[in-house]
């Protein structure tokens, strides 16, 4: 349970090209919830004869922990930090294993129904949150070495690039698919112009939710 729970949160980080996917946030859950179960029974051969144990110790050591993987996924970019909201994701991800490895069912499966919902709602693309121009530029390279290069173009034209994800073609070209944050004004001729000097791009694409 521990597992699908994880994985129903990590699904949601996935779809947005995120660094910590569904492998990642199943690996958590299911970590947390055996760190749980193991500290809560893993130590009963040795109570006696003066030996006690603190169930919650484990559990708490999980808690600290994630602080390290969590710090992992959060970049600093152009004055712009993201991936905290992927970190947060990973420190309820915890949460939820540990309360299904504490026997507690029903409050791990709606606080994952709950962290997937807001992720979901209060995305930048929902109508509830959408402070600037978001937009999805697609590009597709002759010459694949130039990725970086494009990219760190794009990152200087833009106001934040949210996910990169790149794609070998069959023709041998490069697809660069950009979740990109543009401020309100911005235009697709403006980012036509601003790349079109790089001669190893080959076509770019624009589009808006």
């Amino acid at each position: 349970m521990a597992a699908a729970c994880g994985g129903a949160i990590g699904f949601e980080r996935e779809r947005r090209f995120k660094s910590a996917g569904i492998r990642t946030h199943l690996i958590v859950a299911l970590s947390a919830a055996l760190m749980t179960v193991l500290s809560k029974y893993g130590f009963s051969d040795a109570i006696g004869s003066g030996v006690t144990v603190d169930a919650s110790r484990v559990a708490a050591g999980v808690v600290s922990a994630i602080g390290f993987l969590g710090a992992g996924v959060i970049f600093f970019r152009k004055d712009a930090i993201s991936g905290v909201t992927t970190a947060a994701g990973l420190w309820a991800t915890v949460g939820v294993g540990i309360a299904i490895g504490a026997g507690r069912y029903f409050t791990g499966t709606v606080s994952t129904v709950v962290i997937v919902l807001l992720q979901v709602l209060l995305h930048y693309r929902t109508p509830l949150v959408k402070p600037q121009k978001v937009g999805t530029v697609l590009l597709r390279l002759t010459e694949p070495q130039m990725e970086a290069a494009v990219c760190t173009r794009l990152a200087g034209i833009a106001e934040r690039i949210d996910s990169i994800h790149f794609v070998r073609l069959e023709s041998g070209m490069v697809q660069i698919t950009c979740e990109v944050i543009f401020p309100a004004d911005y235009n697709s001729a403006e980012l036509v112009r601003a790349l079109k000097d790089i001669p190893e791009l080959h076509e770019v694409e624009m589009h808006w939710p």
